[in-house]
């Protein structure tokens, strides 16, 4: 399963046809956080644009938090916090998808690369 990053879900919303044909190209199935989904919703300007997420994140898989998730959030935040500048948003992404073994489809890297047991598509 492929677990996409909230800037992936973004490109899409915004029409990006090479994000929208990168995903409608992979081969597993996929899923998003719902920390993702509450960061689109959290970005929407008005009630217009949270009908339309709505509708979007409607054709995806939400995997939601759980113990397990949030625990594994906690040692990665005291892991990298201080060394990588981890964020809570990307720890609890980072750790769906590192406990449900997904890969994750990010265009920042960069805020994941460093952390152990992440697979990066």
């Amino acid at each position: 399963m492929i677990l996409l990053d909230t800037n992936i879900l973004i490109q899409i919303l915004k029409g990006d046809k090479i994000t929208t044909d990168k995903v409608e190209s992979l081969p597993e199935s996929i899923a998003i956080s719902s920390i993702s989904a509450m960061e689109l919703y959290y970005g929407a300007f008005n009630k217009k644009e949270v009908r339309k997420i709505e509708k979007f994140i409607s054709l995806f898989e939400i995997i939601h938090l759980s113990r397990e998730i949030s625990t594994k959030s906690i040692k990665l935040i005291q892991t990298y916090a201080k060394s990588h500048n981890l964020d809570i948003p990307d720890s609890l992404i980072a750790s769906t998808a590192i406990v449900n073994r997904c890969k994750l489809l990010t265009y920042n890297v960069r805020d994941f690369k460093y952390i152990d047991g992440i697979e990066l598509s």
